[in-house]
């Protein structure tokens, strides 16, 4: 067992789990995606990474970093170009190859190792058209990717091109275990595999197993939009899973706003629908924190971006951030480095909803050692609110002395029923101690 910010953690993965060595607690650091986007290059990856340090987030527990889409090279619609085993090859303008010559994108994850970090990256289901066209090599076998390819497209959302996998078919595995190890061998340390869905089972296994016969544990996310009744696929083949659609808005012209409270506030029924599915080994993925780059930039307001933090640790949910870590507004920073919520986040309990009425939205948790909290939100983005539980319903049958988490004040002794005026999208995090 370790504390981190008062609250014990502990992780017993369930039984049903992935079982990589990784995804004991909820991930935390950043993807390219929201800010970055399209244009990823190897000197912005640096930057972002560099900035995790100077800022002091990787200090707190923020320690992937993670390239998003758009890392490759892809002229048209018959695919990503592929090396001489069907794999896809960096971008060489985005990431032109390191000083000794090493691929451009194993140079970016050297670098962040460099820094006492890690780097992920991200792939989608299938092979490319182009390999299946050129007959390319499966490595280590007599076979060819026109072998192993059907005629069912895949999703990708860069250029397309990719087709599906027989993988009844020899080679099939054995293409995914080269890709798997080139990767490792790069030094990447986690995958998101894209555009996952109930067809995508068989991609979802082999990547599973690939990335374990590696050797490296490498954290497997899956996205996005994954079906609730797959829950338990999803659990037991990765680290990690969205639940839902992007969080960025989209709203902008150009990565700002980064997203707006409309969709954070999407996510409420989300946690309380997926709550009984993430644990440790595996956790319900709610998509990117946006916060950080101040309340114009980020699209929330900052009572807004406390909600946002709170539900996600309430819901033991990833913490990848998506904002610009070179430009960081220094009061969202603090936000972001608030230890005690991180460690509600990292204790890996998944919050039950106990209150829904109109604006009023109430999670409640009981940690380890018997404290419980408590989450109250006015998830309204214009009036104030009065939020109202029972402090039966979170476990609490007699009194018990508070704790504000974002603050860390004494908020008195409570019993019976609790009630606290909010102010429009903001939320109180409470810790309470049965006296």
């Amino acid at each position: 067992m370790s504390v981190v910010g008062g609250l014990a953690l502990i992780a017993t993965a369930p039984s049903v789990a992935e079982s990589n060595g990784v995804g004991t607690r909820p991930a935390m650091g950043w993807s390219s995606w929201s800010f970055i986007r399209h244009d990823p290059t190897a000197g912005d990856i640096e930057a972002q990474a560099a900035a995790m340090v100077s800022s002091g987030l990787s200090f707190v527990g923020y320690d992937y970093v993670n390239v998003d889409d758009f890392w490759y090279d892809c002229p048209g619609s018959q695919g990503p170009d592929v090396d001489s085993y069907g794999r896809w090859v960096a971008n060489a303008t985005q990431f032109p190859p390191g000083p000794n010559g090493e691929n451009g994108i194993a140079a970016v994850a050297s670098y962040v190792h460099s820094l006492g970090l890690k780097f992920g990256i991200y792939v989608t289901p299938g092979i490319s058209k182009q390999a299946v066209s050129e007959h390319t090599p499966i490595l280590g076998t007599r076979y060819t990717a026109a072998e192993i390819a059907t005629t069912t497209s895949e999703n990708n959302y860069d250029c397309g091109g990719m087709t599906g996998i027989d993988y009844s078919a020899p080679g099939a595995q054995d293409f995914i275990n080269s890709w798997a190890d080139e990767f490792a061998s790069w030094g990447v340390d986690y995958v998101k595999l894209d555009g996952v869905g109930g067809s995508d089972i068989g991609d979802v296994e082999a990547w599973s197993a690939a990335l374990k016969q590696t050797g490296r544990p490498i954290h497997l996310e899956l996205s996005n939009s994954l079906d609730i009744g797959g829950a338990a696929t999803w659990a037991g083949y990765s680290n990690g899973w969205r639940t839902g659609a992007d969080i960025e808005c989209y709203c902008g012209s150009d990565s700002y706003p980064l997203t707006d409270w409309s969709d954070v506030r999407s996510r409420f029924g989300q946690v309380a629908e997926w709550q009984p599915y993430g644990g440790p080994g595996g956790f319900n993925d709610y998509d990117s924190i946006e916060v950080g780059n101040g309340p114009a930039d980020d699209g929330i307001t900052d009572a807004e971006a406390q909600s946002q933090l709170s539900l996600w640790a309430m819901a033991a949910s990833p913490l990848i951030l998506g904002a610009d870590l070179t430009n960081l507004d220094s009061a969202e920073l603090g936000y972001l480095k608030n230890t005690a919520v991180i460690a509600l986040d990292q204790d890996g309990i998944d919050a039950g909803r106990i209150v829904s009425h109109g604006n009023q939205q109430v999670f409640a948790k009981t940690e380890r050692n018997g404290d419980v909290i408590l989450g109250l939100f006015n998830n309204s983005g214009s009036a104030s609110q009065t939020v109202t539980v029972s402090l039966a319903a979170a476990g609490i049958r007699g009194r018990a002395t508070a704790t504000n988490l974002w603050t860390g004040a004494a908020a008195g002794t409570l019993s019976g029923t609790y009630r606290v005026t909010l102010g429009a999208g903001a939320v109180q995090l409470l810790k309470l101690v049965p006296v």
